[in-house]
């Protein structure tokens, strides 16, 4: 009974895969996404602002760290969680694929955040003048709480598997 109990929730782990594979659903939308945004600054080239420039270009490298951010999550955390990823010996071989553990995913999906929000304030100040200073606020203070956690990860992180990387 055990071991067929432990065979089915090893099993179990295979329910993740649909989860993985819609993740690249997410990623086709992105695109889609990213080209909208491409066709409408190249079509709208000469009547667009320098400023109005810079924050369409922001949110189009936001798209790009979103979409990196999925291809990690979703190609670690399949290795991870559900099996190993069999290209062979592909010259397109990810350099980070099957070194990324869980902790290690965290620690960049954080890093990640923290870019995503860093724009995100810099699109803010950029219209500071249209902004009200306490809204202001409270978007530095959010994005200061992302990077504050980003950071406590990392140190728990380090005291965590300090004494295991000392050993390996």
């Amino acid at each position: 009974m055990e071991k067929a109990i432990e065979k089915l929730l090893f099993a179990s782990r295979w329910l993740l895969a649909p989860v993985y594979l819609g993740m690249s659903l997410a990623l086709v939308a992105l695109g889609v996404k990213f080209f909208q945004e491409t066709w409408h600054v190249l079509s709208a080239l000469g009547s667009i602002e320098e400023a109005e420039l810079v924050l369409i270009l922001l949110s189009m490298i936001d798209l790009v760290l979103v979409g990196s951010l999925i291809v990690m999550v979703m190609f670690s955390g399949y290795e991870n969680f559900v099996s190993r990823i069999d290209i062979g010996d592909s010259d397109e071989k990810l350099g980070w694929l099957g070194k990324l553990d869980a902790g290690t995913l965290k620690l960049k999906v954080a890093a990640s955040i923290v870019a995503i929000s860093s724009i995100h304030l810099l699109q803010k100040f950029m219209d500071v003048e249209e902004i009200n200073n306490d809204k202001l606020l409270w978007y530095v203070i959010i994005h200061l709480t992302f990077v504050v956690s980003a950071v406590l990860m990392g140190v728990l992180d380090r005291i965590s598997f300090a004494a295991h990387r000392q050993h390996g």
